[in-house]
């Protein structure tokens, strides 16, 4: 998500989308500076047993940002990405990425799926498929 002050998240959803008032209940409880951190959406998400996209969805339909990626695609500050390419990347790792690629893209909930099945840190899968020159797309809760 783009963090310029005048960037309206709504937008992207039409105007007769409405926010989960369940959901935005939650958000507005544990966050602040109308910021909602990547893990405590998937907390929100986990606890009231909704999907990540919804989470997200209503993060945009408050016009709040959500940042600090578990990636480190975006969200931090004063660079929004902190993830940089792995100085050495396993064969199996290699392998793992380029055989979950759709379109030469690496989903979110692959990288997360590779790094339960690697027991490794989200931000390694990430660094490796810079490392890689792949691009990560289809954020689960829709920030890009």
């Amino acid at each position: 998500m783009d963090l310029s002050k005048d960037k309206k998240f709504v937008e992207k959803h039409g105007p007769d989308a409405k926010p989960n008032s369940l959901i935005k209940n939650e958000i507005l409880k544990r966050t602040h500076n109308n910021e909602v951190p990547c893990a405590v959406a998937f907390e929100i998400a986990k606890e009231l047993q909704e999907s990540a996209d919804a989470v997200g969805m209503t993060v945009d339909l408050i016009n709040y940002r959500l940042v600090k990626c578990q990636l480190g695609l975006f969200g931090y500050q004063p660079k929004k990405k902190i993830v940089t390419p792995q100085p050495t990347v396993t064969k199996d790792l290699k392998d793992a990425i380029s055989e979950a690629l759709v379109q030469g893209r690496l989903s979110c909930k692959s990288a997360w799926d590779i790094a339960t099945r690697f027991e490794v840190h989200k931000m390694k899968v990430s660094g490796a498929c810079e490392a890689m020159g792949v691009k990560i797309k289809h954020c689960q809760l829709g920030a890009f």
